[in-house]
């Protein structure tokens, strides 16, 4: 097929149906022919994707009919339905899709920091090159301490949580690169290693995990999901399968933008255990159950209402209609 001779034959068509779409008020005629040229641009479209790959013709025509459904279908539902869905069926089969690259994230998180942490704990040349005796006594006695109490709870829990939540978006967004993903978890698990391996080679690995694990189990996850979520990206750039590459990126770009916005809130959850559980007065055993319960409820959240969810159907992407595509993307 001749696309420019198409092109051509229908751009008024496109155009006017563009027009109307975006036209304030509408007349009797006017919806008469919106939904005239709407069918018509449908067929126009379907034939597009069947006789060649995604084009910016066809994203255009997909964004002009979705526009033009909104006009007269209106909204399909309300504010609070969509609430309710996103957290009842979108998010959690999202996070459910990405169950198993989380965990290896975590793995491979969990055996680098654990090697900087055995290298720094055992090796006195190697804690040398990190820092010297006089800086290592006041990290261990002073710093890592006054880090979670030397602000007002409220504000510290704050910083916390846009700092990490920034971290975590970056993974996502920039994980179609390919690079970025190793790095932030390289970068992560190099920092916690040499911390724990400092307090390991003075004989106070207790008191560095008593501060770590309040907050670290819910905040440490958080960002293996994003990790995850990135390499889901990158790895449908890579291997689209059937679909063209173009769509492929865009279904999981999607679908891991709803397990961004989800960790926005889980990240916030970690900061208030941050700011007001860790530094408190509780005993150790207090502070770490409630992080372990945290964790815990996340994890049954994933595993129970996201598996639910994505054994009915849900994989975290919009609706067909709204992608502007004719079925859900696999």
């Amino acid at each position: 097929m001749d696309m420019d001779a198409f092109s051509a034959v229908n751009s008024d068509s496109w155009s006017r149906l563009h027009f109307l779409a975006h036209k304030r008020r509408l007349s009797g005629a006017d919806a008469d022919e919106l939904l005239r040229l709407y069918q018509a641009t449908s067929a126009h479209l379907s034939l597009l994707r069947s006789t060649g790959p995604e084009s910016g013709l066809s994203a255009s025509l997909s964004a002009t009919l979705a526009q033009a459904r909104t006009r007269f279908t209106g909204a399909r539902s309300n504010f609070l339905e969509d609430l309710a869905k996103f957290f009842v069926v979108a998010l959690p089969a999202a996070l459910f899709r990405i169950r198993w690259l989380t965990l290896a994230c975590g793995i491979v998180f969990c055996v680098i920091g654990c090697a900087y942490a055995w290298w720094i704990g055992t090796s006195p040349e190697a804690l040398r090159a990190v820092a010297s005796e006089a800086e290592v006594r006041r990290y261990v006695e002073e710093d890592f301490i006054d880090y979670y109490s030397e602000n007002p709870a409220a504000s510290f829990a704050g910083a916390v949580w846009t700092n990490n939540a920034w971290i975590s978006a970056q993974a996502v967004a920039l994980g179609i690169t390919g690079f970025w993903v190793p790095m932030i978890l390289l970068a992560n698990a190099q920092g916690v290693g040499v911390a724990a391996g400092i307090f390991a080679a003075v004989g106070k690995a207790d008191v560095f995990f008593s501060y770590i694990l309040p907050h670290g189990l819910m905040e440490l996850t958080a960002v293996f999901v994003a990790c995850a979520a990135g390499l889901r990206i990158f790895w449908a750039m890579v291997s689209p399968g059937a679909r063209t590459r173009s769509r492929a990126v865009a279904a999981e770009g999607r679908s891991m933008i709803t397990v961004a916005l989800g960790l926005v809130l889980v990240l916030f959850v970690s900061g208030l255990v941050e700011g007001f559980v860790t530094p408190s007065t509780l005993p150790v055993w207090a502070k770490v159950s409630i992080g372990a319960g945290v964790l815990a409820a996340f994890l049954a959240y994933v595993l129970v209402c996201g598996g639910r969810a994505y054994r009915a159907g849900a994989r975290g992407d919009l609706d067909a209609q709204d992608a502007g595509y004719g079925e859900i993307a696999a």
